[in-house]
């Protein structure tokens, strides 16, 4: 079955786009909002990300296991690598590895998306999670890079998804913090403390993109597990 958050992807590769193109070059080298990286290892870690994605797709399609990463120190030396590099080739990298991505996901037939692979965690998932893991990438990302896009510039039900992918990570960690949340008529947890506010604050919350500016509760509100 054809992935149906297909568009969300594709959307989301836009969003980080115009995100990206509100950076000058001499943004690079300031922080983003993820402790200790600037937006220039964000911008590394999305490029890197879709190859190690076409890697999961490459498996799906072929049955041939092709991890995400040679390894989790791999990983690490080659976003520190490619935020070394010039604005203009960082752009270019990350644009030339979403165009590879797009070549591979077109790439997959019918059946390819029911194929299972494993992430580089160790979690087995489907080809047909594949382009939702991205959606989580691009959408949040853009928001990390800090310039001037906000959680509530995503559509709201690719936050609404976001936050039932936050619960269920919570969920498979037996992690679950004892709260339940409302936004609207939207509702996530079954815990004791209830967390109300609009659905942008309620993700950037969950996501630990914002420590709970916008919502009320009834009580202190708690440290949330980490996401990722």
């Amino acid at each position: 079955m054809i992935p149906e958050t297909l568009p969300w992807w594709e959307d989301g590769e836009k969003h980080l786009a115009t995100a990206v193109g509100r950076l000058v070059d001499e943004d690079f080298d300031r922080p983003s909002l993820l402790p200790g990286w600037t937006r220039a290892h964000v911008l590394a870690h999305v490029a890197n990300n879709a190859d190690a994605l076409i890697n999961l797709l490459t498996w799906a399609r072929t049955g041939v296991e092709t991890p995400m990463y040679a390894s989790q120190e791999a990983r690490d030396a080659g976003i520190e690598e490619k935020s070394a590099l010039p604005p203009d080739q960082l752009r270019a990298q990350v644009l030339a590895a979403t165009q590879r991505l797009v070549a591979a996901v077109r790439e997959m037939r019918e059946p390819d998306w029911a194929a299972h692979v494993r992430t580089n965690r160790g979690r087995e998932v489907t080809g047909a999670d594949i382009p939702w893991m991205r959606c989580c990438e691009v959408w949040v990302h853009a928001v990390d890079l800090d310039a001037g896009v906000t959680f509530a510039d995503v559509p709201e039900d690719v936050q609404a998804a976001l936050v039932d992918e936050v619960f269920r990570v919570w969920d498979r960690r037996e992690e679950a913090p004892d709260v339940v949340l409302f936004a609207g008529d939207r509702e996530w947890g079954t815990g004791s403390l209830a967390v109300a506010g609009p659905l942008p604050a309620v993700t950037a919350w969950v996501t630990g993109r914002g420590a709970g500016e916008g919502l009320e509760a009834d009580g202190p509100l708690p440290t949330l597990p980490a996401w990722l």
